[in-house]
């Protein structure tokens, strides 16, 4: 087999900005649609809230449109390399690059390369964009999109227990000893272990020890009698540091601000496979995107004429779908323990990534 993967650089450029376009094309469509769902779902949230309109909607879109091309730019590798193949095949261009000498590798190098460029663009957009629009979403929806949280390192629907007592809260921002509260909710029980009462107050600030809740409102289970309180301490074992512990949003961090959360949770003694696995995702994810050439090249090749292209085609497209599906899956059980993190991350990659190889050699080479 010939050693020399890039025998025409007319020929690699030729090829990595028909395949390009095609990416950038099917990410367009597939973002466009998905959004315009999305939006017609959750419009209604979004304007039930007081005082949000046509602006908040848009901001809406500006939030979730980085998650959605997040998720779908490896299918939009994926179908753009089976169009692109298509294409290539039916003008009998595969044909004449095979005339001349090329392998199938060969041919498939220059989607490979677009492809590597494609997930390294992948992870550099997650960790930079994908990541703030995460945590600003995550904020903003629970707080049922009333006023948006401006803090990146909000955190969302946090459950904390001080002794038999819970303390809940919308949305948390801020770090240490300048960490505050919003939407929150005291729920003091008894000797017994029954719900005595509950306090709820619009915010909340670390008052060391304990947090001080403003404008509170006090509901008195036994009595039923409610109070207004002007200001009440609560939670007074509850401290900034175990909220940092308990609220560990793996999508909302960054690659290296995860490294610092497992190893913050290793310190404390808690389980962090959920947080390894999720940790090895964040790059196995974005490389998903260099293997949809190799999955979807069965499509490239084979006479147009012969009327197997239509089911080459369908073959590709199901490898890569599989792959989702299989990636999805390891992840899960990564995430449930029942797998090692490392080999729920990468094993459906390495898998796919002999079945693609098998396949085209088997075939083609």
């Amino acid at each position: 087999m010939q050693l020399d993967f890039f025998p025409s650089r007319a020929l690699t450029m030729y090829l990595s900005k028909l395949f390009f376009v095609r990416i950038i094309a099917m990410l367009a469509v597939l973002v466009l649609v998905l959004m315009m769902l999305d939006l017609l779902s959750t419009s209604g949230d979004i304007l039930a809230a007081e005082g949000n309109g046509q602006a908040q909607l848009w901001t809406y879109v500006t939030l979730r449109v980085p998650q959605l091309i997040a998720r779908f730019l490896p299918y939009s590798v994926l179908l753009a390399t089976i169009i692109s193949l298509i294409a290539l095949n039916q003008n009998s261009e595969v044909i004449a690059m095979k005339a001349a000498g090329l392998s199938a590798h060969q041919v498939l190098a220059p989607l490979m390369l677009t492809a590597g460029l494609v997930s390294i663009g992948s992870f550099a957009f997650n960790e930079r964009i994908v990541t703030h629009a995460t945590a600003t979403l995550s904020a903003w929806e629970a707080s049922d999109f009333g006023p948006i949280p401006q803090d990146s390192g909000v955190k969302s629907n946090v459950y904390l227990t001080d002794g038999d007592n819970i303390l809940t809260a919308n949305s948390i921002s801020g770090s240490g000893d300048a960490m505050t509260m919003s939407g929150v909710t005291f729920y003091r029980r008894d000797a017994q272990g029954m719900l005595a009462e509950q306090i709820r107050a619009a915010d909340a600030t670390y008052a060391a020890p304990g947090w001080q809740l403003r404008n509170a409102t006090q509901f008195d289970v036994q009595t039923a009698d409610t109070t207004m309180i002007e200001a009440i301490i609560v939670a007074g074992e509850v401290t900034p540091a175990q909220i940092e512990l308990s609220t560990v949003n793996a999508d909302a961090q960054s690659f290296w601000q995860l490294s610092r959360s497992i190893n913050d949770f290793k310190a404390a003694g808690r389980r962090t496979t959920e947080l390894e696995a999720k940790w090895w995702h964040k790059i196995s994810g974005p490389l998903s995107a260099f293997l949809m050439p190799l999955l979807g090249a069965v499509a490239a090749f084979g006479l147009a004429r012969s009327g197997q292209l239509f089911v080459r085609a369908l073959i590709g497209m199901g490898l890569g779908f599989t792959y989702f599906v299989v990636d999805n899956a390891a992840l899960a059980m990564g995430n449930f323990g029942g797998y090692p993190p490392f080999l729920a991350a990468w094993a459906p990659f390495f898998l796919f990534l002999l079945i693609g190889e098998t396949v085209l050699v088997r075939t083609e080479e």
